[in-house]
């Protein structure tokens, strides 16, 4: 009755370790999203500006969209890591 349980005992500590560095990994690529779409929209724009002769109107066009995409990617990427904290 005295004896004490010396059967390890099980945590859910290296689940909570992964899942930390899952999360520092889902936000870590948020510069990068927000950095890539414009960039990509940029000479996207850029080339077609060349081939149609529209500057720079092309260009602003694709910069904008490569905003709006970096900035959708960007929410649902915190959504899902708010998800997964959960």
């Amino acid at each position: 009755m005295g004896k004490a349980c010396l059967a390890p005992t099980m945590t859910s500590e290296p689940e909570d370790k992964y899942q930390r560095w899952r999360q520092l990994g889902l936000l870590t690529a948020v510069p990068f999203l927000l950095a890539a779409g414009p960039i990509v929209g940029f000479y996207i724009g850029d080339w077609l500006d060349k081939k149609f002769y529209t500057t720079p109107w092309l260009m602003l066009g694709f910069l904008v969209l490569g905003f709006v995409a970096g900035i959708k990617e960007t929410i649902s990427l915190i959504k899902l890591a708010m998800k997964e904290n959960k």
